[in-house]
């Protein structure tokens, strides 16, 4: 038996995992030629062959078409070889397990609905009864809300660690999660995030040991880390650190298709039988097996590659850093920090996170005008703007982006200054009904307990305000930048000075929140406390 072990954490059997099944499986539907009486309406992808054909005048709608039908050639559905997802005993059974073996899970599901779906299902799988507490992060993505909201259940929302250098949330600290443990005890799991948006991690062991001391599960959203653990440039997995459900992207930093995921399970500590309950309810009862097969394909490639699979990105972005290097207009977040307050113990290297020296330029701004020379940042905040890179990412990827940042550099000047920003853009919940634990600096650690429901809480009508107007008010709505996600705002939540001088920045450089009603942001929905009162009268 071949197996491979080295610097990162793999270890498997390299002769079985050279086989993709799910895409055998597909491949062996294609040769077979049958004539489809079954869905899709497509048919194997022939009626876009034909609409192209139709359209030959128009080159490049009958180009597209034409592609599409190949891809559309293995968009089939739960027939004889090709195996369901949501009872899988054949290829898809075979491609789960090895995709466990190569990412060190003991059980691997395959997900077509994001991270999004994995994390709700986690979270389901956990509260047992409405509810039901969970410790969470509070700077966690909008998906776990929601998973909150259909639980039924009661979020301790954890205060993540500011790093003093960047201005930037992590997540929280292990002293965190242990006092809100011990306060309460009952709790069903604790929820974080790792890394986070821009790259940032922290040591998950010291979470999983104190979690698993109270016997209870560490979910990690692991879905910018879907490469972890698969080459020595790149820290430590979740899964490896011990973490119970981890959630992958595996279409965000490998080679999946978007929208395709994984969830990986390891220990006693999750029901899994529950789990792949939840899972059949939230997941299509149809899903797209092209999107499945891109997962199957993804773990196929890194097996066969190995490390060499990431060297062609790792290159292309170190020929980034050492450029950003020697451009004075930038300051880049450093994947070693020396600054003695940092919140990260680790960074991801395929992640380049700069802003502008000085203040000169928003992270918006940033992000548009690199766009204006052909490069498509990842996201941007006030402050900073992400450039993501992975094992698609090329020299000549590289070289473009240089020439651009370049290029923007010369345009800075003290004619574009920047607002300063205030810290605290993630603030704790100050409900009335859940009052903030305070340590003895004035931090909060955690919080009381803030309920979720699906169900209309409160009988009031909310009021639209001016941001400005709003402070002091209770939010009827939520704001959440995206990307990355991260709810600045929930329903609920008194509007401090801090957070409606954030909103007015955020308007300011034009960013795209959702769920906001007015998407200028120069307004807010509040709850309207007249007519609150007459309520409670």
């Amino acid at each position: 038996m071949n197996i491979r072990k080295g610097t990162s954490h793999l270890a498997f059997d390299v002769q079985e995992q050279l086989r993709a099944p799910l895409v055998e499986a597909l491949l062996q539907y294609n040769r077979n030629r049958h004539a489809s009486f079954h869905v899709p309406g497509h048919k194997d992808g022939h009626w876009y062959e034909q609409v192209g054909l139709s359209l030959s005048e128009q080159g490049e709608w009958s180009m597209l078409l034409q592609r599409m039908s190949q891809l559309l050639s293995i968009d089939v559905t739960e027939v004889e070889g090709t195996d369901d997802l949501h009872h899988p005993t054949g290829a898809i059974a075979e491609a789960q397990q090895l995709a466990a073996k190569l990412f060190g899970s003991e059980e691997t599901h395959f997900l077509v609905g994001g991270s999004t779906v994995g994390n709700i299902a986690l979270l389901m799988s956990c509260c047992i009864q409405p509810n039901d507490i969970v410790l969470v992060q509070r700077n966690v993505h909008k998906s776990v809300l929601h998973g909150l909201t259909m639980a039924g259940a009661r979020a301790v929302f954890l205060t993540p660690q500011m790093d003093a250098a960047s201005g930037l949330a992590t997540a929280p600290t292990s002293d965190a999660v242990e006092q809100a443990l011990q306060a309460y005890p009952e709790a069903k799991a604790v929820f974080v995030t790792n890394p986070n948006y821009y790259g940032m991690g922290i040591d998950l062991r010291q979470l999983v040991a104190i979690t698993h001391r109270y016997n209870i599960p560490l979910l990690v959203d692991e879905a910018h880390g879907a490469h972890y653990g698969l080459h020595p440039a790149f820290p430590e997995s979740a899964l490896q650190a011990g973490a119970d459900g981890v959630v992958q992207s595996t279409h965000k930093m490998l080679g999946g298709m978007t929208m395709s995921a994984m969830l990986h399970v390891q220990g006693a500590m999750l029901n899994r039988a529950r789990l792949k309950k939840l899972l059949t309810m939230l997941q299509s009862s149809s899903p797209s097996y092209p999107l499945m097969a891109s997962l199957d394909i993804s773990r196929y490639y890194i097996a066969r590659n190995g490390q060499e699979a990431f060297e062609e990105g790792l290159k292309a972005v170190q020929l980034v850093r050492a450029a950003l290097a020697n451009l004075d207009a930038f300051e880049v977040i450093e994947i070693q920090s020396t600054h003695s307050q940092s919140a990260y113990c680790s960074l991801d290297p395929f992640k380049v996170t700069i802003r502008c020296r000085e203040r000169l330029c928003s992270g918006y701004k940033l992000l548009d005008q690199l766009a204006l020379h052909g490069c498509i940042a990842e996201m941007a905040d006030l402050r900073h703007t992400v450039l993501v890179f992975s094992l698609g990412s090329t020299l000549e990827d590289a070289k473009r982006l240089i020439r651009a940042l370049q290029a923007v550099a010369v345009t800075l000047d003290n004619n574009t200054p920047y607002t300063k920003i205030q810290a605290g853009t993630y603030m704790e919940i100050t409900d009335a009904s859940a009052h903030p634990i305070v340590m003895a600096d004035g931090h909060r650690l955690f919080s009381e307990p803030v309920s979720f429901s699906i169900y209309e809480q409160e009988p009031v009508r909310p009021k639209q305000v001016l941001v400005q107007e709003a402070i002091g008010h209770k939010a009827a709505e939520s704001v959440i930048p995206y990307p990355p996600g991260i709810p600045l705002l929930y329903p609920g939540e008194i509007i401090t000075e801090d957070v409606a001088q954030q909103l007015i920045m955020l308007a300011h450089a034009g960013a795209k929140c959702h769920d906001a009603e007015d998407e200028s942001l120069r307004t807010i929905r509040i709850v309207d406390t007249e007519e609150e009162k007459g309520i409670e009268e």
